[in-house]
Order: C-alpha cells, then sequence, then structure tokens
C-alpha cells in the first residue's frame, strides 16, 4: 500500500592567526602526520486519506572559565543554531527532575506520521550506535552519552541515554521527536545524575569536537541571498570553508576521522571524532578554534576585519591557495560584490594607498557599474601605470591578499566548538524548516555537493512507493529472483538516501576499525609489561 504524501512546499520567507601552536598545544599533536528497521504494518494508511498538517592561541594558558553555558537567542532559538547547555547553579550541572522545558517554536512543514514512517523505515540506527559507540559490543562510549529530543509540542527531553542502539531507535519511535540532538559522554548514565551523592562527580568526559558554519555570517558579503534564503552560488562559501578547515583539521593537527554534515538548510557542521579529539577539555577546544579564527568582527563591524602576521602562517598559505580559484570563479564573477558605487567603497577602504584609490575611484566613476572582476584587475593595471609615486607594491600585495581571505575564508561559530558540553543535532534528522534529512557530505568530493537537491521525507517515500511499485510488477511477471532482492534489500537502499547512508555506514567502519586497533595495541603493550 503506498504511503508517501506530497511535499508541502516551504516558506522560507573571525584577529591575528596566531603563530604555530607551541607547549602545551602539543599534546594535541599538530604535526603528526539498522539498519535493523522494521518493515511497515500492512495496515499502514493510505496517504490520500490522511490530512496534511501545516583563542586564539596566546589565551591557551589562561584560567578555565565557566563553560556550563552554551549560546541561546532570546529564548526564541534560530532554527539553524543548536541547543545549548543548562546553565550551572553553585557549580552543579543540574537538570529537573523531569528534564522537560519549553523549546523553541518552529513552523513545521512536514506531517509527524511521515517522521514516525521516516524513523522506522530510513533512519540508519544501526549506524549511528557504531560511529558514537566505535564498536559493535555495546559500551559506555554510548552508553553513558546524552541524548535530547525535541518533541512534537515543543517540548525538550534531556540527558536521556540509552545502552543499545535498539533502544534508543524503539524511544524514537515511541516519542516521534521532530529531531534530537547529540552530547557528550558523561562519568555515568545522565539518568542517574540525581542518584549520586556529589552532583560534582556528574561531569563530561568525552565528546566530538564540532564545528558550524552558517550562510547567515556571511550575509554582508554573499550578494545572491540573505538570512534563511540560500542558492548554490552562495553555497559555495560552505564549499570553500569544508575545503579550508578540512584541510587544517588533518594536515595541522593529524586528525583522520572528520565527518561533514548538512545542516538541513543554510549551513553545515564537522565532528572530529578521532579519540584525541573526543578527549580534549575545553581549555584545547578553544586553542584549535582560535587557531582557525581568521575574520574578527561581525556585520556591524566597519574596517579591516583580516589582520595577519606576515610573513603568513603555513596554514594561511595554503588556504590562499585553495582559495585563489574560488575567489576568481565564486567571488569576483558570481557574487560580483563591488559593482556598484558603495560597494567598490568598501573594497577601497581595504587597500593601503590613498593616491591609488582616488585614481581608482575615477576611472569607476567614469564606468558605472563596471563588474568586480574587471575592478580587481584595475588594481594592478593603474599600479604598474605610476599612478601613486609612493605605493609601497608589498602592502599592496598584502592588502590584496587580506582582501581575498576577508571574502572567502571561513567564517566560524567558534563558541559551538569551545564547550565540551555542547550538544548538536544528530546526523540524518530533518531540518523543521525545509523537511532534507541532515545528511553527510563527502569533504573529498564537497564542490559537488548541490544543498537544493537533498532529498525531503516525503520525496523518499515517493521513491520507496516507485520501487516497490516497480518490482511489484516484476513479480507479477513471474520473476522469482526480484522477489528475493526486494525481500533482502533495506528501505534505504530503494532511494536517493543511499549514497549518503553509505558514507555515514562508511565512517563508522573506519572509525571502530582505528579503535579496535588502538585498544589492541594497548592490550599487547599491557601484556609485554607482565613479562619478566
Amino acid at each position: 500500500m503506498p504511503h508517501s504524501v506530497e511535499g508541502q512546499t516551504s516558506s522560507d520567507g573571525d584577529d591575528v592567526l596566531p603563530d604555530a601552536p607551541t607547549e602545551d598545544i602539543s599534546n594535541i599533536k599538530p604535526t603528526e602526520s539498522e539498519n535493523g528497521d522494521l518493515g511497515m504494518d500492512a495496515s499502514s494508511q493510505d496517504p490520500e486519506a490522511r490530512v496534511k498538517k501545516e583563542i586564539n592561541l596566546e589565551n591557551l594558558f589562561d584560567d578555565v572559565v565557566d563553560d556550563d553555558v552554551d549560546k541561546v537567542k532570546d529564548g526564541v532559538e534560530d532554527e539553524e543554531d543548536e541547543y545549548s547547555s543548562s546553565p550551572v547553579e553553585n557549580g552543579k550541572a543540574e537538570a529537573p527532575s523531569s528534564p522537560t522545558a519549553p523549546g523553541p517554536t518552529v513552523t513545521k512543514t512536514f506531517d509527524p506520521e511521515l517522521m514516525q514512517i521516516f524513523y522506522q523505515r530510513l533512519f540508519p540506527f544501526r549506524y549511528l550506535f557504531q560511529w558514537l559507540n566505535h564498536s559493535h559490543n555495546p559500551s559506555n562510549d554510548f552508553g553513558h552519552r546524552e541524548f535530547a529530543f525535541t518533541l512534537q509540542n515543543d517540548a525538550y527531553l534531556r540527558y536521556q541515554a540509552f545502552p543499545t542502539g535498539d533502544l534508543l531507535r524503539k524511544e524514537v519511535l515511541r516519542l516521534n521527536p521532530s529531531r534530537f540532538e547529540i552530547g557528550p559522554v558523561y562519568t555515568t548514565n545522565p539518568r542517574d545524575r540525581k542518584t549520586l551523592r556529589k552532583a560534582s562527580t556528574f561531569r563530561p568526559l568525552a565528546k566530538e569536537l564540532v564545528f558550524d558554519i552558517d550562510l547567515t555570517d556571511y550575509d554582508e558579503i554573499r550578494t545572491c541571498c540573505d538570512k534563511a534564503n540560500i542558492c548554490n552560488k552562495c553555497w559555495s562559501f560552505v564549499t570553500m570553508a569544508i575545503k579550508v578547515v578540512d584541510a587544517a583539521l588533518k594536515d595541522d593537527f593529524g586528525f583522520k576521522h572528520v565527518m561533514w554534515v548538512y545542516s538541513g538548510r543554510r549551513g553545515a557542521h564537522a565532528w572530529v571524532c578521532d579519540k584525541k579529539a573526543r578527549l580534549m577539555d575545553d581549555h584545547r577546544r578553544r586553542a584549535i578554534a582560535g587557531y582557525l579564527e581568521v575574520i574578527k568582527g561581525g556585520s556591524g563591524v566597519t574596517g579591516k576585519k583580516v589582520n595577519v602576521k606576515r610573513p603568513l602562517h603555513p596554514h594561511l598559505s595554503r588556504s590562499l591557495e585553495l582559495l585563489k580559484e574560488h575567489f576568481h570563479t565564486d567571488i569576483l564573477i558570481d557574487q560580483d560584490p563591488w559593482r556598484s558605487d558603495e560597494q567598490s567603497e568598501r573594497l577601497l577602504q581595504l587597500l593601503p594607498d590613498k593616491a591609488l584609490n582616488d585614481s581608482l575611484r575615477r576611472r569607476w566613476d567614469s564606468a558605472p557599474n563596471r563588474a568586480s572582476i574587471n575592478k580587481w584587475a584595475d588594481i594592478d593595471a593603474l599600479a604598474k601605470t605610476g599612478a601613486s609615486r609612493s605605493l609601497d607594491a608589498k602592502a599592496l600585495l598584502e592588502a590584496k591578499q587580506d582582501v581575498v581571505l576577508e571574502y572567502t575564508y571561513p567564517r566560524l561559530d567558534v563558541e559551538v566548538s569551545k564547550h565540551l558540553n555542547h550538544l548538536l543535532k544528530s546526523p540524518f534528522v530533518v531540518h523543521p524548516g525545509t523537511g532534507r534529512v541532515c545528511v553527510p557530505i563527502d569533504a573529498r568530493h564537497a564542490g559537488d555537493f548541490d544543498p537544493l537537491g537533498v532529498p525531503t521525507v516525503a520525496q523518499l517515500l515517493r521513491e520507496i512507493d516507485a520501487w516497490d511499485e516497480t518490482h511489484q510488477m516484476k513479480t507479477e511477471e513471474g520473476s522469482n529472483q526480484a522477489t528475493d532482492d526486494a525481500r533482502r534489500i533495506s528501505d534505504y537502499e530503494k532511494t536517493s538516501l543511499k549514497p549518503y547512508v553509505e558514507i555515514f555506514k562508511a565512517f563508522a567502519t573506519s572509525l571502530m576499525k582505528e579503535e579496535k586497533g588502538v585498544k589492541r595495541e594497548r592490550d599487547d603493550t599491557a601484556t609485554d609489561a607482565m613479562e619478566f
């Protein structure tokens, strides 16, 4: 029986780069190089009968501050922002006995009944368990992990924990949350925190190092869209950020297991899952966030936002190399950020020579609406003609490099990365404003990712219907092989979700393989120590 429903349309409307890490930061070793989903009950309702429902590193040795409070925006959180950890009173990470609280009011674009089907047939609980547990056998890595649910009535349920992935799946099917977040691994089961004699013994032990990229942080430089709106042109900012951050995490800090996940609307999240990353305290997390933070000041800040030391840090030199082609194509051509007189004044503010600026201004005044790519070329052209006798060629080159960085370098929400106890929404949940699934992004082919082509829940269910109908026809034609194949295949394999689940599965498998190798090496070391 078909179960899909026609999709409803959505109504959507960082200081100087520090020197290379030294001393304490060396502990981070910067230079080292289910789907056991049940099938639907035969009595599932026909959808046609349903009713549609609407540091910088200089600060590395500063005293550790109270990190138990994450960001919250005016009580109504933006759909792209993640939930904060609860405030701490008297040093205790407390929560109500029944940890529910009003959540953000969100306009939903999908039916809760569709979500029930999605969780039951498509959500990859098995691989989620393997990813967070780092083993096929249940462990505290999963059992002491916090999950937080946003329920359909917007209540927010925190400090949930499950011994196995199957129990998590059963609870998700029972609650049918609009989405859920993943928190840290605690010293004990989060559900038992109220039974401890000393509340201070309940504390976070480990969590993936995470990074958040949100296109609203680019609103002052993107010209095609703003706010929650995106297109493929401005998505290139996210592509650039993925390339730069991914290279830094792997080449400069030696991390191997970095997973990028589409946020469902206008951004992406990075999960650094190496064990040494998961065990870092807030101090080291702030250090890495500071290392990656180059652009300082929000949209309300005028003047230069990039002021980096020379000679350039190797990370920045590599970043400029990665970004130069993007600057030419995605910035100068697609965004065309300095076409108007007002916009071109912003460019002139970033150049160091007044006489050269006056010459450029005269040329551009004589050719209104001159394209940005031509204005960028005019800088060198006029400089070579001797428009300014006092021109410092080296200073001009450095200024142009700073412009490239200001318009292409990642704009990270570093607060997300600094705290061990920060919660971030799970991969494969559904964005409430778009209905799109938060799928993994293959960083090796980041430029091929199309956020507007990510499937919605309704689309996926239609794809299952189409696949089942096709194979039913083959069965009726007498193909026993087709019937056997249909029985063995998982529902996600019938849909456009398949390549994303396979990326996730491969990532979890690779992480488990390394964790198993580390454990075997540790066991062998212990055995050798016993030999005399």
